[in-house]
């Protein structure tokens, strides 16, 4: 074992032991955590219309404070972004997480406090790699510097003293000055605006490092990775960076790269390791490389509480913790953390396949949504974009759904829509164009990906034969009563099902 892996290990001795600990007894210690952020809150705003203090037990916070969306806490986050302090948690708030809007505004801005950044972000990302050197004792990813590829951020609309941008870019702004010696490009290079720009900078910065891993959205590094080796005219990045050995992703499903990863780096050495780091704080990390669930992280200041999927919509619905979950069930996520969010439901399901150590795996969203390359396009961007789009070309629509096609080593990715029309647009180029371009004004993450087809490129719409529709649903016995389709997926089971019904429908065959 290389001396500084010997460091390293004898520095993450007692952080391992804590794991073990919260594996054994997870309600205790995330009981322990709620109390503590309760404490921490108590005198502010928040804190006080709930009145904190007398707070003492899981049964009473539930009681006592309310579940909340985005659309709720809006009104306060504005205030905060003004520079006003001490509503949702203590002190002044910086930073704000940028990322996919709902049902009222094209974005959300997520408050992310210093403790939310010291406690549970940066603690994730170090306990990941905790995690990783202890399952990999040999490893080498110490001797070089890992590339993460972040986002940027700017100076917001309401205060000079407050900042928003993607999670990545503030993790990168923020990062302790110590780990800027483990990393590459420096912060100038990673937080340019620019993608063009910044694919150019980082390509002249990195190559001549030894980068030994990665880190970030795999659509994003894929995009990275084909530009890096046009432009070094390599095969493979192994011929750039022969020690790579690890990539951390998360943000998107991995397992539509995973080909395209393994043959761009073509190593048999080469480790996958998948995180769940959101905007709302750092909620799990993949521990065994063998299999494709993470362990629930209990003790980064935040508290988890679960609905299961079919009482969602329910007025009083059951709310689980910890201690009361099920395998194998779909659960949504409420979140209660040290950056101020209470009882938040943050919008993603989760299934637990193993309980004590609690691992799970990212099931989906609370509504339909497509998600492939980190543009989160949910059922209300799709249905808003669609009315402005017919009434803007005439057109009117009866069925429809859509679903990503995943980009390949020669092809980008890009959307596509299957829509049984009831009056056919005059011009179907036209249409597409006017649903594009709905949708980047509806959502800024959509926005971001179609930005000079970069990463998403133009979406395709298939017309559908009519019937054909109709005919799916006869055939999986759904016709009539409260029976959908999916509207949006990020699997393209249906999509592949219809194509071959309005096929049948055009030979002329009997779906």
């Amino acid at each position: 074992m290389p001396l500084i892996n010997s460091i390293v290990a004898w520095l993450n001795t007692k952080r391992l032991h804590q794991i073990e600990l919260f594996k054994k007894y997870p309600f205790e210690v995330q009981e322990e955590a709620l109390l503590k952020i309760l404490q921490a809150a108590s005198d502010t705003e928040w804190g006080k219309k709930y009145d904190y203090k007398s707070i003492n037990t899981i049964d009473l916070f539930q009681e006592r404070v309310p579940l909340l969306s985005y659309e709720k806490i809006m009104p306060f986050v504005n205030r905060l972004r003004k520079g006003e302090k001490d509503i949702f948690w203590p002190g002044e708030i910086k930073w704000f997480a940028k990322t996919s809007g709902t049902a009222s505004d094209r974005s959300k801005f997520i408050p992310v406090s210093k403790e939310a950044l010291e406690e549970c972000h940066f603690r994730g990302v170090k306990d990941a790699l905790a995690i990783y050197t202890s399952n990999f004792p040999e490893t080498k990813i110490f001797t070089g510097k890992a590339l993460t590829l972040g986002g940027s951020h700017r100076i917001n609309n309401y205060s000079n003293q407050s900042y928003y941008g993607d999670l990545s870019a503030i993790l990168i702004e923020n990062i302790p000055f110590w780990a800027n010696f483990l990393r590459t490009p420096h912060n100038k290079i990673a937080l340019l605006d620019e993608w063009e720009e910044k694919l150019e900078k980082i390509t002249e910065a990195t190559i001549v490092e030894n980068v030994t891993n990665l880190a970030g959205v795999p659509s994003w590094n894929l995009v990275m990775i084909k530009y890096i080796l046009k432009r070094t005219g390599k095969k493979n990045l192994l011929e750039i960076w022969p020690n790579l050995e690890l990539f951390i992703h998360g943000g998107v499903n991995f397992t539509p790269y995973r080909k395209q990863f393994e043959k761009l780096i073509p190593s048999e050495k080469m480790n996958y390791m998948e995180t769940y780091n959101a905007s709302e704080g750092f909620f799990g990390i993949q521990d065994d490389l063998s299999c494709d669930d993470m362990l629930l992280m209990l003790d980064y200041g935040v508290f988890y509480e679960f609905i299961p999927m079919e009482e969602f919509n329910n007025k009083n619905p059951k709310i689980l913790t910890v201690a009361d979950v099920e395998k194998n069930k779909n659960y949504a996520i409420i979140i209660s953390t040290n950056g101020g969010l209470w009882r938040y439901v943050i919008g993603d399901t989760v299934i637990f396949t193993s309980l004590y150590p609690h691992k799970f795996k990212i099931s989906g969203r609370t509504t339909h949504f497509i998600n492939a390359f980190g543009e989160e396009v949910i059922i209300d961007n799709a249905l808003k974009a669609l009315e402005i789009t017919c009434n803007k070309t005439g057109a009117q629509i009866s069925e429809f759904t859509a679903a990503p096609i995943y980009m390949d080593i020669e092809k980008k990715g890009k959307h596509e829509w299957l829509i049984e029309f009831e009056t056919d647009p005059e011009n179907l180029e036209y249409f597409i164009s006017v649903l594009d371009n709905a949708l980047i004004s509806l959502n800024s993450d959509y926005e971001a990906k179609r930005y000079k087809n970069i990463t998403l490129d133009k979406p395709i719409i298939r017309k559908m034969e009519p019937g054909v529709f109709y005919n799916w649903f006869n055939n999986k016995k759904k016709l009539g009563g409260q029976n959908k389709i999916p509207r949006l997926s990020n699997e393209r089971k249906y999509v592949e099902e219809l194509l071959v019904i309005n096929e049948q429908i055009k030979q002329g065959k009997q779906p």
